[in-house]
């Protein structure tokens, strides 16, 4: 288990961008797969992209691919989300979770606080 800290949202218009920063505590913060989750007003939270343990693999929601990209730095315990093209309906709060490979669901139930994006057209 690990504890996580969201940053970097803000407000952007439309085409800009954001790169968000997801800071890990923990010692086996390396042992796991990661991802991006995010919640609109009015709607659940769903999945983004998630990230391999290693950093090899990435897997992307077909509304955000080919304009986010997810990446690692273990040796920093930070996850990141590159975000370019942005559209007004990416606007939501971004978690960041440890999940297990395949199904991307987070691995503990609990969540911090995340950071807004908010996206103007």
């Amino acid at each position: 288990q690990v504890q996580l800290v969201e940053s970097g949202g803000g407000l952007v218009q439309a085409g800009g961008s954001l790169r968000l920063s997801c800071a890990a505590s923990g010692r086996t913060f390396s042992s796991y797969h990661m991802g991006w989750f995010r919640q609109a007003p009015g709607k659940e939270r769903e999945f983004v992209t998630a990230i391999n343990w290693i950093g090899k693999i990435t897997y992307y929601t077909d509304s955000v691919k080919g304009r986010f990209t997810i990446s690692r730095d273990n040796a920093k315990n930070t996850v990141y989300l590159q975000m370019n093209s942005l559209k007004p309906e990416d606007t939501a709060v971004y978690y960041c979770a440890a999940l297990n490979w395949g199904d991307y669901r987070p691995l503990f139930g609990s969540w911090g606080q995340g950071t807004q994006v908010i996206v103007s057209s």
